[in-house]
């Protein structure tokens, strides 16, 4: 039994979405690469420089793959938000430890030893954390959306 059509648009236009939060993460990425010498901490910058662009390219690498993943509606809607989040989280959190000079407790080598206020070290760690669970569980969802063949669209070859 093939798809639904609702379904098949929702997971498309999920697709959508992360192709859209991805393209965005890499222009930021770049963005942030223009600047990396004003930082207050350079090293961390070139890692959110880095971070930006390889996952901006990821989720748009996951965008394509979305509407072929065997996922529920649901499933395929909160997978694009952990996505999204854990992408958006990782990068934010190096982002705010350039910016602050703060980061040693979770990044201590690109950090260079940069100690930040107890909310900002808080907030960095938070943020890596929760970024790191939400990745962890795309990758689950998305090898379980990969269990079956997906079932070819009558207007694709």
């Amino acid at each position: 039994m093939g798809e639904s059509g609702d379904l098949l648009l929702k997971k498309r236009r999920d697709g959508h979405r992360l192709l859209q939060a991805g393209g965005l993460l890499f222009l930021l990425g770049l963005v942030v690469g223009l600047g990396v010498p004003k930082f207050a901490v350079p090293r961390l910058a070139l890692s959110t420089h880095l971070l930006g662009i390889t996952q901006g390219t990821f989720l748009m690498v996951v965008g394509l793959l979305w509407p072929k993943l065997s996922l529920t509606g649901r499933a395929s809607g909160n997978g694009r938000i952990l996505a999204t989040y854990g992408c958006l989280a990782a990068w934010t959190a190096n982002l705010l430890g350039a910016v602050w000079g703060a980061g040693a407790s979770m990044v201590p080598m690109a950090a260079g030893g940069a100690r930040g206020s107890a909310v900002q070290e808080g907030t960095i760690r938070l943020l890596l954390m929760s970024a790191a669970v939400s990745l962890v569980s795309v990758a689950v969802l998305i090898l379980w959306g990969l269990r079956t063949l997906p079932r070819t669209d009558p207007g694709e070859q």
